[in-house]
């Protein structure tokens, strides 16, 4: 029987002073919320794991065109688009901003230091200088800490119960992404430590990761980690083909990479993130400040092997992954 692991948050207490922002000290009215997205604009929110923030937010009471108005915008996977849409914002003057990942959130802290951001999916809030502490973030930013600077023992535990004999890894990055230097380091660092040679792959457009897949086949690369990115996560159709057709062995951060054909994914789920950043949103609209409500960090992390990707690579799966997986993909 494969076992449910149940997603958990350590929360504390949450104050309810006033917010920096004006907007968000107003009763009633049409609250305006921005939501800034690193990738290209889904066919399908609904379906897609941001729309778990719009639900959430319905479960909470708040109606689009009742009670709030949602400004998305979404930046295609380019990083450099998302400075012009982080101001443009803030010119709108919603009254909270959501977002995930740290080139977004960077983008938003040079854009304004009142309006409340409430970032969905932060890497090392605090190491990236978002947060004063995960306590007390101090500021106009709160929301929800990925740990993927800390996965990379764990990652490279899980590929080598997949492929004993592992000695050369690819991990495919993008260095335009302000977290990824900090992920290859302790990659890099565990990787020397198994005897395994690792092999980074900088990739910033769709024809980048077609190279970089060339790449680790003509360096002999026997498997790919893939870092937690937007851009990644907006490509994983194509990554997922890429691996399969190069016959390499696939390792994400997230379960939407596997489900589009990887081979296995460790981490979080980015739908509860987004569902758990709209409490946020609801305190502060009633009248909490963002510097006073902790960061929150997952509890427990989720293992998916897709054993349909497995066949395909001619792989047997370990009857200890077998046990450990969370979900089978059939």
């Amino acid at each position: 029987m494969i076992n449910r692991r149940q997603f958990v948050f350590a929360l504390g207490a949450f104050p309810f002073a006033g917010s920096l922002h004006a907007g968000a000290q107003q009763s009633g009215g049409l609250r305006r919320i921005g939501i800034l997205i690193s990738p290209a604009r889904p066919p399908s929110i609904d379906a897609h794991y941001i729309g778990a923030l719009p639900r959430a937010l319905r479960e909470l009471g708040y109606v689009e065109g009742k009670n709030i108005a949602l400004e998305w915008r979404f930046a295609d996977g380019k990083y450099e688009r998302l400075a012009g849409l982080a101001e443009e914002l803030v010119r709108l003057k919603v009254d909270v901003i959501v977002t995930g990942g740290t080139a977004a959130n960077r983008a938003l802290q040079k854009a304004t230091s009142t309006i409340p951001i409430v970032n969905a999916a932060m890497i090392d809030p605090v190491g990236n200088g978002f947060a004063t502490s995960l306590a007390r973030p101090g500021g106009n930013i709160t929301g929800l800490s990925l740990t993927t600077t800390d996965m990379s023992p764990k990652h490279l535990e899980l590929l080598k119960l997949m492929l004993p004999k592992l000695s050369r890894l690819a991990v495919l990055v993008n260095l335009g992404n302000p977290g990824h230097p900090a992920i290859v380091k302790g990659l890099q660092a565990n990787a020397q430590q198994l005897g395994i040679k690792l092999l980074p792959i900088d990739a910033r457009t769709p024809d980048d990761i077609e190279r970089g897949f060339a790449t680790m086949k003509k360096e002999h690369a026997e498997a790919v980690i893939v870092t937690i990115d937007a851009f990644f996560i907006g490509q994983r159709q194509q990554i997922a083909a890429l691996a399969l057709k190069n016959q390499m062995p696939s390792l994400f951060s997230v379960r939407e990479q596997v489900e589009a054909g990887g081979l296995m994914s460790y981490g979080q789920n980015l739908a509860d993130f987004y569902k758990r950043a709209a409490t946020y949103i609801d305190k502060i609209l009633k009248g909490a400040k963002p510097g006073e409500l902790p960061i929150e960090q997952p509890a427990s992390f989720a293992l998916l092997i897709n054993r349909k990707t497995a066949t395909a690579l001619g792989l047997n799966i370990p009857n200890e992954l077998l046990l450990r997986a969370d979900k089978l993909i059939e």
